[in-house]
């Protein structure tokens, strides 16, 4: 629901200020539309239908995994593809990934989100109204941005639509904003005054290799990330999520989660491993072994570790996986041959090749052999 509209309505049709916040509660618990809102003149929820739409976002199409997950594809007034998921677990959470962005411009190698066209940042109300369409199904108790889109590159809406989750029922302590190291909006995050989480995407320590895979890291190096990182937990006294996908024979060697926890405070940060969910790019993810070898290594070191439990793979909804396609088999979303050269050159710094044979197999398995490892965060 574009908030603004509502208002200017409301407004022009004489009605008491207060309307506007009888319409965002009804709304916000989850109204299937305007006849549901009760305690507003039936002639106003006529004019209301009429003239302020009761989303932002039409629903173009649904999947559903059969892990539970439901993922949506939405379409903005102008056209613009965005995708969400709502994410059930079996502890009874109700969590719900949103984008920020109808596409992405960071063109991460290995996520489906980057390698397809960038659209636009999204305003405030179509973030919101994502998690809307899911609210109106059933409760809703956490949310991350971790769809489509750089959160930190659209922090103001971003952070507008946080202000109003606790609203569907998601505290901001149950919020997490998700970044690839955009170093200004971490130092934004940590300076509001909204008390929500921060996870970094991090995938390698070796400068080199990170470049290779997040061209971010060039104009925003690790170290200086990481350095506004411990000053967000200097203010927040909260622990950073630090992501990291697992690609076999590239970032999941014993010497590489040495490297990792060298250059990580466990005081500041908690590692979360992720298994690769397959795109277009020519990746694959590391076997069972090599992460949980990986992740010895790293709580040998004094991290806390957890392994993300995999969701909607099947249907696309999983992390990286989000391209605005809806269901069914991957389109080739990003040249392979792009892939290749981004990995080839992370081969040919040094970092991509076993160098003492210690650690975890470098060996290519079917990535969905881990499908179902590990725990969430």
């Amino acid at each position: 629901m574009d908030l603004a509209t509502l208002e200017r309505a409301l407004a022009e049709d004489g009605q008491p200020s207060y309307r506007a916040g009888q319409v965002w509660g009804w709304t916000a618990r989850g109204a299937a539309g305007y006849e549901d809102m009760t305690n507003l003149p039936r002639a106003l929820r006529s004019r209301l239908s009429e003239r302020v739409p009761f989303s932002t976002l039409t629903a173009e199409r649904e999947s559903r995994s059969g892990d539970g997950t439901v993922k949506a594809l939405f379409r903005t007034g102008d056209g613009r593809p965005v995708e969400a998921v709502l994410m059930r677990y079996r502890d009874g959470r109700r969590s719900v990934c949103l984008s920020s962005q109808s596409g992405c411009p960071l063109t991460c190698t290995f996520c489906a989100t980057g390698q397809m066209r960038f659209g636009r940042n999204l305003t405030a109300s179509e973030i919101l109204d994502q998690a809307l369409h899911f609210r109106r199904r059933e409760s809703l108790d956490h949310a991350v941005f971790m769809g489509m889109g750089e959160p930190m590159l659209n922090l103001d809406p971003v952070l507008e639509a946080c202000r109003r989750l606790p609203d569907l029922g998601v505290t901001h302590r149950r919020t997490t904003v998700s970044t690839v190291g955009w170093l200004p909006g971490i130092d934004r995050l940590a300076a509001s005054d909204l008390p929500v989480r921060l996870a970094l995407s991090l995938h390698a320590a070796d400068p080199a290799l990170r470049s290779a895979l997040m061209p971010v890291n060039d104009r925003y190096p690790l170290a200086d990330v990481l350095d506004a990182c411990r000053r967000y937990h200097a203010r927040r006294r909260r622990r950073v999520f630090v992501e990291y996908v697992m690609l076999a024979g590239v970032n999941d060697r014993y010497e590489q989660a040495a490297a990792l926890a060298d250059v990580l405070d466990p005081r500041v940060f908690k590692v979360n491993l992720i298994p690769y969910n397959p795109t277009a790019s020519s990746f694959t993810g590391s076997s069972r072994p090599a992460i949980a070898a990986f992740r010895a290594a790293l709580e040998g070191r004094g991290l806390r570790v957890t392994v993300r439990l995999t969701r909607g793979r099947d249907i696309e909804a999983a992390c990286g996986q989000l391209a605005g396609t809806g269901a069914g088999p991957s389109p080739a979303r990003a040249s392979p041959a792009r892939s290749r050269r981004s990995r080839s050159r992370a081969v040919s710094s040094g970092v991509g090749s076993q160098r003492d044979g210690s650690g975890s197999s470098s060996s290519e398995p079917r990535p969905n052999s881990f499908r179902n490892s590990g725990v969430v965060r």
